[in-house]
C-alpha cells in the first residue's frame, strides 16, 4: 500500500471513532424532588402559633423587638410538639444578628452511661445582643422544619420579666431540663464584688448554679453548662461569690440549669429503663421535672472589711505575747523582791520551800556538789544509808530500803568536765545504772516509786535524747510541707481556670476571696496556731536559759529538787502546733477528700506528744524515744488514711482495726504497769498462765501496783467502748473518730495525774490552775463551734451547701474560723497547764516525789 492509501485509512478510522454514540452507562433512577414549600409569617410576642409542618414545608416566623441600651429584657422561645414522633424530631432555628439557637424537639439529653431522656415542652432564653443606639429595632426568625409527616407543634415567644436582677431583692422562678433559665446582672457602680444566693425549699431535682459572662451564646443546658464560667451543683442552697474585676462587662449571667439526673447531687439512680419492653437506645421521657428556686444577689464585703478582720486577727494573738512579756516582768520583779528578802534576812541557805511554807530545807551536802553532780539524777546522799532511809521515810513502806545509789555514779560524774561533747555520748554505752539488767528490776519493780528511783541516767544523754524529738519534728514537718504547699496551690489554680466549685468543700456563704485563694478567711484564721506556737517556743527558751543559768551558778533547786527539765519535747510540741496552723491553712485553700489529712496529721502528733510529756514528767529515764514514738504516730496516720479510704461501710476493716486496736490497748497496758520490765517473745503466753495460777488461782491477791491498775483499767474500758462503738455504729468520718480516741486518752491520763497529784499531797499554784480553768472553758466553746458542721467532704458538694451558714462575726469570719480561733487558744493553754503544772516542786527533793 502506498504511502497515500495509508494515511487515508487512518484518517477514516479517526473520523470514524469520533463520530461514533458513546457507550451507554447504566443512570441512577432518581426520584424527582419536589421544592419545599416556604412560609415566612410576621408574628407577635405572647401569642400562641398553634401550627403543623412536613418535610415539604418550612415555617418562618418573623419577630421585631426594640432594644434600648440603657434597658435588657429577655426574650423566650417555647416550644411543644403535640405529634409523637421520637424518631424523626422537629428542628428550631432561631437566627439573631449576632447568635443563632438550634434545639429539636424532643430534646435529647444524655445523663450517666449514656442514658439518654427525652423532653417534649422546651424553653430558651435567647441571648441579648448588645447595642450601640439608644433605640434599636432588631429583627429574629424562628426556623422550624421536620423530615416527618405532619408534625403540629405549638410556639410562643414572651418577653422575660425581670431578667436583670436587683440587688439585695429576692425573685423566683422555675426551671426544668429542657427549660432553663437565667438573668443578668449589672455591678452597681459603688460594688465592686457580689454574693449570688439561690435557694430551694426542695432537694431534687439536682439543679447547677453557673456564672457566664454577656457573651453568646450562653450555655445553659445540662450538657454544656459547664463549658465555661464558675459552676457548682446544688440541692437546695447554693452561693457564688462575684467579683466585677473578672467581667470587663461589669455585668453577667446568673444561669440556672435542672439536672437530668440526681445521682451527682447524691440523689437515687433511676432503673433504666424504666420497662421490660423498652429498648436500651430508646430515650426516657421524665415528664414533669420540676424545681422551684430563688435567687437573690447582695454585694459582699468590702476591702475594708478586709483591713479589719486582719488587724483583729492579729491583735487578738499579739495580745498573748504582751501578756505574756507582763507576766515575765511581773515574776522577773517578784524574784528581785525575794532575793532582797534573802539577803536582808542573812539566810543564805534559806530557799524558797520555807518562803512557799515547806518544812523541807537544803542539806549540806547539796552545796558541797560540783556543778555536774547532778548528771546522775539520783538521791541527794553519795550512795548513804541516811538517803535511803529518807526514801523509805518518806514512801511509809517496810519494805528493805535498796542502796541502789552507789558510789560509781557520782565519782564517774563528778569530775567531767562541763564542756564535754555530747556527739560521742550514746544511752546504752553511758548509763548510770549498773551494767546488768537486776538492777533494774530491783528499782523499777518496787511498790513504792519516786521520782529518783526514774531519774537516774546521765543527764546529758537524756538531754540529747529528748532533742531528737524536736529535730525528727522539724525534719518531718519540710518535707511533710513542701508538696503539701504545692498540692493545694494546684488545687486553687484548678478551680481557676475551670470554674468547677465542686472541687473544693467552702463554706460558700462566708468565703471571701483574696488574690487567687476563693476562702481567705478560713486562711487567715490559722494565724492563731502559728503565732501562739511560737509564742510557746520562746517561753520555753526562756525556761531553758533560766535554767542553764542556774545550773551553772550551782543552784541546789535546778541541781536536785523538784522535776527533771528536760525540753525537747517541749520544743516539739510548739513545731507541731506551728505547723498545725500550716497545714490547716492549706488544707483550707482547697477542703476536700483527697487532702484531709493535712488538717488532722499534727493533730494526732500533738495529741500524742502532750501524752509523752505527761509521762516523761515522773518517768523520764524509761519514756519512749522519739523513733518509736513517731513510728506509732505514723502507723496512726496510715490508719486514718486507710480508713477514710476503704472504711466507709467496710466490715472487714472495722474488724481489723477494732483487734488491733485492743491488743494494742493491752500491750501498751502491759508496758505501763511493769513500767517496760517485762518482754514479748515465745514464753509470754507460759509466764501469763503462770501469774494468773499464782494470783488468781493459788492466792486471791489484789495488784501489787493499785494506782497504775486503776488507770490502766478504766483506759482499757474507755479504749474498749470505743473499739465497739467503731465496730458497731462504723461512723463515717473515720478521722475524727480516730482523733478521738487519741483525746480520750489524752484527757484520762490528763485526769490520773491531776488527781493522783493531789492524792500525793501536792498543791497546784495559781498560774496553772488559772490556765486549767481557762482552758476547759475555752475548749468547751470551741468544740461547741467545732461541731457546727459548715460542710462536709462525706457528702457531695451540693448536700454538703446544706450545711453552709453566713458568717457570724465582723461578717467576715465563720463558725469554723472561730473555731480555729479558740482551738489554738486552748491548745497554747493546754500546753501551758503542761509546762507549768509542777512548778510547786521545783523546791521539793526528788526522792520525796512520787511516781504515778
Amino acid at each position: 500500500m502506498s504511502g497515500a492509501g495509508a494515511a487515508a485509512l487512518a484518517w477514516a478510522l479517526l473520523a470514524g471513532a469520533l463520530l461514533s454514540p458513546p457507550p451507554v452507562r447504566p443512570q441512577l433512577q432518581l426520584q424527582p424532588r419536589r421544592d419545599r414549600d416556604v412560609q415566612e409569617k410576621e408574628a407577635q410576642f405572647n401569642t400562641t402559633y398553634i401550627d403543623w409542618v412536613d418535610a415539604n414545608l418550612l415555617n418562618i416566623y418573623a419577630f421585631n423587638h426594640s432594644v434600648r441600651r440603657n434597658r435588657t429584657e429577655g426574650v423566650r422561645v417555647s416550644v411543644n410538639v403535640l405529634s409523637d414522633h421520637k424518631d424523626r424530631p422537629v428542628l428550631f432555628v432561631v437566627r439573631q444578628k449576632e447568635a443563632v439557637v438550634s434545639f429539636q424537639v424532643p430534646l435529647i439529653l444524655r445523663g450517666l452511661y449514656q442514658r439518654k431522656y427525652a423532653y417534649q415542652e422546651v424553653s430558651r432564653t435567647l441571648c441579648q445582643p448588645q447595642t450601640k443606639a439608644e433605640v434599636e429595632t432588631q429583627h429574629f426568625y424562628v426556623d422550624v422544619s421536620t423530615l416527618s409527616l405532619n408534625t403540629s407543634y405549638q410556639l410562643r415567644v414572651t418577653r422575660v420579666e425581670n431578667f436583670v436582677l436587683r440587688t439585695n431583692e429576692r425573685f423566683s422562678f422555675n426551671a426544668t431540663a429542657a427549660q432553663p433559665q437565667y438573668f443578668k446582672y449589672e455591678f452597681p457602680e459603688e460594688v465592686d464584688s457580689v454574693i449570688v444566693k439561690v435557694t430551694s425549699a426542695m432537694a431534687f431535682p439536682c439543679s447547677v448554679i453557673s456564672i457566664q459572662d454577656i457573651l453568646c451564646p450562653v450555655y445553659d443546658l445540662d450538657n454544656n453548662v459547664a463549658f465555661i464560667g464558675m459552676y457548682q451543683t446544688m440541692t437546695k442552697k447554693a452561693a457564688i461569690t462575684v467579683q466585677k474585676k473578672d467581667f470587663p462587662s461589669h455585668s453577667f449571667y446568673v444561669v440556672v440549669v435542672v439536672k437530668t439526673e440526681d445521682e451527682v447531687c447524691g440523689g437515687p439512680l433511676p432503673y433504666y429503663p424504666l420497662s421490660k419492653d423498652a429498648s436500651p437506645d430508646e430515650p426516657v421521657d421524665q415528664h414533669n421535672r420540676q424545681k422551684t428556686l430563688e435567687v437573690m444577689v447582695s454585694p459582699a464585703i468590702t476591702s475594708e472589711a478586709y483591713v479589719r478582720s486582719v488587724l483583729f486577727c492579729l491583735g487578738i494573738f499579739l495580745s498573748f505575747y504582751v501578756l505574756t512579756l507582763l507576766i515575765a516582768c511581773w515574776e522577773s520583779c517578784r524574784q528581785h523582791k525575794r532575793k532582797g528578802l534573802l539577803a536582808a534576812m542573812d539566810s543564805p541557805n534559806l530557799d524558797t520551800a520555807s518562803l512557799l511554807g515547806h518544812s523541807r530545807s537544803i542539806p549540806d551536802s547539796f552545796l558541797n556538789h560540783g556543778p555536774y553532780d547532778s548528771y546522775g539524777y539520783g538521791s541527794f546522799g553519795n550512795g548513804s544509808s541516811s538517803s535511803t532511809e529518807g526514801i523509805t521515810d518518806s514512801l511509809g513502806s517496810a519494805e528493805v530500803s535498796y542502796n541502789y545509789v552507789g558510789e560509781r555514779s557520782l565519782e564517774n560524774v563528778a569530775g567531767r568536765p562541763r564542756m564535754d561533747s555530747l556527739s560521742s555520748i550514746e544511752e546504752d554505752d553511758y548509763d548510770t545504772l549498773a551494767d546488768i539488767d537486776y538492777d533494774k528490776n530491783v528499782i523499777r519493780t518496787k511498790q513504792y516509786l519516786c521520782v529518783a528511783d526514774l531519774a537516774r541516767k546521765d543527764k546529758r544523754v537524756l538531754r540529747k535524747k529528748y532533742q531528737i524529738y524536736f529535730w525528727n519534728i522539724a525534719t518531718i514537718a519540710v518535707f511533710y510541707a513542701l508538696p503539701v504547699v504545692q498540692l493545694v496551690i494546684t488545687y486553687q489554680t484548678v478551680v481557676n481556670v475551670t470554674g468547677n466549685q465542686d472541687i473544693c468543700y467552702y463554706n460558700f456563704l462566708c468565703a471571701h476571696p483574696l488574690g487567687n485563694l476563693s476562702a481567705f478567711n478560713n486562711i487567715l484564721s490559722n494565724l492563731g496556731y502559728v503565732l501562739l506556737g511560737l509564742l510557746f517556743l520562746l517561753i520555753i527558751l526562756q525556761r531553758e536559759i533560766n535554767y542553764n543559768r542556774a545550773l551553772l551558778r550551782n543552784d541546789a533547786h535546778a541541781l536536785e529538787c523538784g522535776i527533771p527539765k528536760h525540753f525537747g519535747l517541749f520544743y516539739a510540741m510548739g513545731t507541731a502546733l506551728m505547723m498545725e496552723g500550716l497545714l490547716s491553712a492549706c488544707y483550707h485553700v482547697c477542703p476536700n477528700y483527697t487532702n484531709f489529712q493535712f488538717d488532722t496529721s499534727f493533730m494526732y502528733m500533738i495529741a500524742g506528744l502532750c501524752m509523752l510529756k505527761l509521762y516523761q514528767k515522773r518517768h523520764p529515764d524509761i519514756n519512749a524515744s522519739a523513733y518509736s514514738a513517731y513510728a506509732c504516730l505514723a502507723l496512726v496516720i496510715f490508719f486514718s488514711v486507710v480508713g477514710v479510704v476503704f472504711g466507709k461501710g467496710n466490715t472487714a476493716f472495722w474488724i481489723v482495726f477494732s483487734v488491733i486496736h485492743i491488743v494494742a490497748t493491752l500491750l501498751l497496758s502491759t508496758q505501763l504497769y511493769y513500767m517496760g520490765r517485762w518482754k514479748l517473745d515465745s514464753g509470754i503466753l507460759r509466764r501469763i498462765l503462770h501469774v494468773l495460777y499464782t494470783d488468781c488461782v493459788r492466792q486471791c491477791s489484789g495488784p501489787m501496783y493499785v494506782d497504775r491498775m486503776v488507770l490502766l483499767v478504766m483506759g482499757n474500758i474507755i479504749n474498749w467502748s470505743l473499739a465497739a462503738y467503731g465496730l458497731i455504729v462504723r461512723p463515717n468520718d473515720f478521722a475524727s473518730y480516730l482523733l478521738a480516741i487519741g483525746i480520750c486518752n489524752l484527757l484520762l491520763y490528763f485526769a490520773f495525774y491531776i488527781i493522783m497529784k493531789l492524792r500525793s499531797g501536792e498543791r497546784i499554784k495559781l498560774i496553772p490552775l488559772l490556765c486549767i480553768i481557762s482552758t476547759s472553758v475555752v475548749w468547751g466553746f470551741a468544740l461547741f463551734f467545732f461541731f457546727q458542721g459548715l460542710s462536709t467532704w462525706q457528702k457531695t458538694p451540693a448536700e454538703s451547701r446544706e450545711h453552709n451558714r453566713d458568717c457570724i462575726l465582723l461578717d467576715f469570719f465563720d463558725d469554723h474560723d472561730i473555731w480555729h480561733f479558740l482551738s489554738s487558744i486552748a491548745m497554747f493553754g493546754s500546753f501551758l497547764v503542761l509546762l507549768t503544772l509542777d512548778d510547786d516542786l521545783d523546791c521539793v527533793q526528788r526522792d520525796k516525789i512520787y511516781v504515778f
